[in-house]
């Protein structure tokens, strides 16, 4: 007995690193694109280091809401994956794809607001007059991360992850490149600093989407999938993707938008304290990214196992999701603690425009000490979030995160920041236990297991219109 339940686990292990590796890949290849990205900057100016992120962050916070409903076609296309109907995943994966398309305009509606905001931030002129040109260029390309998270939906949500990683690989890449060759001006090209890194950006953007687009719409897929047969509006299940989508969307808005309210805040600490918290937080996406990608495949394989009816498997995986991921945050964590010099290094400049090493080390050694405990909670945060997102428990990560980020950590951050005008270190420990706390709630949350009724699929069977040469596909919950 003790044999079998151990082979059980081995294979859980197994299917979590199947699905997960490729997306940690692809969400590494991401980190190393940022952090290149943010490297860069730090050689070229102080201003343009302390600009890129609260710059950056805001404009994926006006975005990201749009990003995640798209991406929601993913658990639909695992669910109808688990249970075996191939004509639902393309079903799905259209109409995310169509909602990506008509969000465009809704998310520049943002930029105007977007620019206030940076504004009311108060930081030094220099920096705001580079932060609004570098948010504005970045806003322009938004179609391009909705797009690439629905197309993806098709490849990850059937496990297929290895796809979806090569495309974003090449995206990664190709933003690398293009931001050496613009930022330096390098190869015959100019010298434009941080306007050449939002350039790159939004034309590297555009890479993944292509990719992922071309396979999808190519004949192999639509011979097994119907891919193209299948885009078309299907008013029922395109708000049936919005109804479960939408509380992730906005979870996730509320979330990215309170983490931009302390970044900019931190603004008020001094161009230093800046510096080093941005420098601080660009080096954890070594965490972060790859422990979105545990997430992700968390939320994956609870989506399938939910659609083939297998309950305590899925409760089991996600377990098995968080003791990788919290064991990878942890080797991470060990890095910060041994190597702050070296991480701090990279970013630190040698030039008259830049941050000297020996300004930035004081602080970002203890950022980073105070950021292993972050890694290590946000694991935790990040793949139950995500696994309550792929079980369909939206409503509830929504109204949770929101209570969380918005009256503990922002209002927090404002007392703390604003009203007391604490210490950047203070600050960032009180986000670090806001993570600790949304973590534990996500935890609680799963283990009453109210997600284990909720349904995403259709309640009643659907069946494909019927048409010559064709047979009906017939989709059960």
């Amino acid at each position: 007995m003790i044999g079998t339940e151990h082979r059980q686990q081995v294979d859980l292990y197994k299917a979590v690193l199947r699905v997960a590796w490729p997306l940690i890949v692809s969400t590494g290849s991401f980190t190393i694109m940022m952090f290149c990205d943010r490297m860069f900057l730090s050689w070229h100016s102080a201003v343009a280091i302390q600009a890129v992120l609260p710059a950056g962050i805001l404009a994926f916070a006006l975005t990201c809401a749009f990003v995640a409903i798209a991406a929601y076609a993913n658990i639909f296309v695992a669910q109808y994956f688990g249970s075996g109907d191939h004509f639902g995943c393309s079903r799905s994966t259209a109409q995310g794809i169509i909602f990506a398309l008509v969000s465009y305009p809704l998310i520049l509606v943002g930029v105007p607001f977007g620019i206030w905001f940076l504004h009311a931030a108060g930081h030094a002129p220099d920096v705001y007059g580079a932060e609004k040109m570098y948010f504005v260029i970045v806003m322009l390309g938004s179609i391009a991360p909705p797009l690439n998270a629905a197309a993806g939906s098709f490849f990850t949500g059937r496990g297929d992850t290895r796809t979806t990683m090569a495309a974003n690989v090449a995206g990664s890449i190709v933003n690398i490149v293009l931001d050496y060759m613009l930022i330096f001006g390098r190869w015959g090209f100019p010298a434009l600093g941080l306007q050449g890194a939002a350039i790159a950006t939004i034309v590297a953007g555009f890479v993944s989407p292509i990719i992922l687009l071309a396979l999808y719409f190519s004949g192999r897929m639509d011979k097994q999938f119907s891919t193209r047969r299948s885009f078309r509006y299907d008013s029922r299940l395109f708000w049936r993707m919005v109804r479960f989508g939408f509380p992730s969307g906005i979870h996730l808005a509320v979330d990215i938008a309170a983490l931009s309210f302390f970044i900019l805040l931190t603004g008020r600490a001094g161009g230093v304290a800046l510096a080093a918290s941005n420098i601080a937080i660009s080096i954890n996406a070594l965490a972060f990214m790859p422990l979105i990608g545990f997430g992700t495949a968390a939320s994956v394989l609870v989506a399938q196992y939910k659609g083939r009816a297998n309950i305590p498997t899925a409760e089991q995986v996600v377990w098995t999701a968080w003791r990788l991921g919290t064991g990878y945050a942890v080797a991470v964590g060990l890095t910060y603690v041994l190597l702050p010099e070296f991480y701090i290094s990279i970013f630190a400049g040698s030039g008259p425009a830049t941050i000297p090493l020996s300004a930035l080390l004081p602080i970002g050694r203890k950022l980073l000490l105070v950021m292993v405990v972050w890694a290590v909670m946000d694991a935790g945060k990040l793949i139950v979030g995500h696994a309550l997102n792929g079980a369909g428990d939206t409503r509830f990560v929504m109204a949770f995160s929101a209570v969380m980020a918005w009256v503990f950590l922002a209002g927090g951050q404002w007392v703390i920041l604003v009203h007391f005008r604490g210490s950047i270190l203070v600050a960032w420990s009180w986000t670090t236990l806001y993570v600790g706390l949304v973590a534990f709630g996500y935890m609680i949350r799963f283990r009453s297991g109210r997600w284990k009724s909720i349904e995403v699929l259709e309640p009643r069977p659907y069946v494909e219109p019927s048409r010559p040469g064709s047979e009906a596909i017939g989709i059960a919950d």
